[in-house]
């Protein structure tokens, strides 16, 4: 081979021709050099604009100017369409925005590509799930969270995702498996939650008409928490309502063994059985029992109306006079204050009665406040309207911002732990 070459390279044409394929191949690979240098160069200075645009958005997010994030998520998205991260944060300010369409497509385009990691796929689909949540979609939802779970059924914050949608669709014993399951993962208190939703599940049945397994699911909720108020009260009612006074009345009567800040949610059920087997005096020997014990602006009120009912008006106003100097501010006790006393035309009283409440106009009546998110609903509710935890209102004065009985009512039901406000941030 080597001798035909040299034999071939004795022609002069033929020199002058392989000198011509020598040199172009070095001016190629020269101008080859050249061009993936230039390339590596625009890829570089592509990929630092869009790392450029990428924190921008994240300084945008910061100060709360989404936006200019989504506006500079686009540009880094269009430089270089291989970044996860941006496309996460893009569609996750979508969201926010309410710009639900938006965000479902780029997290279905997510899905879709075809060499993503387990991780990254499972990623877009809680926030798939989480995008459906937020347009109402909750049976979407409930099928892609149930999808996570099937691939990492140990999903703490899918499982916590799916009990919410259990609970807004009313679910409850869905709702109380979840629960079950993050018992096993979560360590902390789980038996409160796990009995308000036998609880609710109790009063599904009872509307249903289903009245044993109303009852079985109350007192399953109470073996489970001794300290469920809203089991007692409504396995009470059920005694009530199937006539069996005393079982419930003996029912009603442990609310204030278990929490006796919330006995007064028991003292007008407690009357209507005791008129019912026309013996009010129990009533009035429990309230007397109550006030002695708790010494609550609540239990004073109560016993002051049914003293009022007795039209014994003069130690029901003792009783009111006890309540208002326990909290001064207490509207619903100076009410039937004001009501006694213009029923009996006491006007002296009645206009010190008034210029006494004059002073107090300034801080308005008792309202109920979640101790974890603030929130404040219209009236006593077990579960929370916005942040959806369990057991967390307490008594507040609306404008004051403390406990309306500071002296004698607890500690908030639920107190936020550092981890719980770290992720509230």
């Amino acid at each position: 081979m080597w001798d035909q070459l040299r034999e071939w390279l004795s022609v002069p044409d033929h020199q002058i021709a392989f000198l011509g394929i020598v040199i172009a191949f070095i001016v190629g690979l020269m101008v080859g050099r050249l061009t993936r240098r230039r390339t590596e160069k625009k890829v570089k200075a592509t990929a630092e604009r869009s790392d450029e645009a990428f924190f921008k958005g994240i300084q945008y997010i910061l100060s709360n100017d989404h936006d200019q994030a989504i506006e500079e998520f686009t540009k880094s998205v269009q430089l270089n369409s291989e970044t996860i991260e941006t496309y996460v944060a893009l569609g996750n300010l979508y969201r926010s925005k309410g710009e639900i369409d938006r965000a479902i497509r780029i997290r279905q385009s997510i899905i879709l590509r075809p060499n993503i990691s387990k991780e990254i796929k499972i990623r877009a689909l809680v926030d798939l799930g989480l995008d459906y949540r937020k347009g109402g979609f909750l049976n979407r939802a409930l099928k892609v969270f149930l999808d996570v779970l099937t691939k990492q059924p140990t999903n703490v914050r899918t499982l916590e995702e799916v009990e919410k949608i259990y609970e807004e669709m009313k679910d409850w014993e869905n709702a109380f498996d979840i629960r079950q399951r993050l018992s096993r993962l979560i360590k902390g208190e789980h038996r409160h939650i796990l009995a308000h939703h036998q609880t609710e599940l109790g009063k599904a049945y009872y509307d249903k008409g289903e009245i044993s397994k109303a009852k079985s699911c109350y007192e399953k909720a109470i073996s489970i928490d001794e300290k469920c108020v809203d089991a007692y009260l409504h396995l009470g009612d059920l005694h009530f309502d199937n006539q069996n006074y005393k079982k419930a009345i003996a029912v009603w009567k442990k609310v204030v063994l278990v929490k006796p800040r919330f006995t007064f949610l028991a003292y007008r059920r407690l009357e209507g059985a005791y008129s019912k087997m026309e013996n009010l005096q129990p009533v009035e020997d429990f309230l007397k029992e109550c006030a002695e014990l708790n010494s609550d602006a609540f239990t004073r009120l109560a016993l002051a109306r049914h003293l009022h009912n007795k039209q014994e008006d003069d130690d029901a106003l003792k009783e009111l006079e006890g309540a208002l100097e326990l909290d001064p501010f207490f509207w619903e006790a100076r009410k039937l204050v004001g009501e006694i006393l213009l029923s009996k035309d006491r006007k002296t009283d009645v206009r010190a009665a008034y210029q006494d409440l004059i002073s107090h106009l300034n801080v308005s009546y008792l309202k109920f406040q979640c101790a974890f998110c603030g929130y404040e609903p219209d009236g006593l509710q077990w579960q929370c309207l916005q942040c959806k935890k369990w057991d967390t209102m307490d008594f507040v004065s609306f404008e004051m911002g403390h406990s309306t009985s500071p002296h004698h009512l607890p500690n908030p039901l639920y107190a936020k732990t550092e981890k719980e406000i770290e992720e509230k941030v």
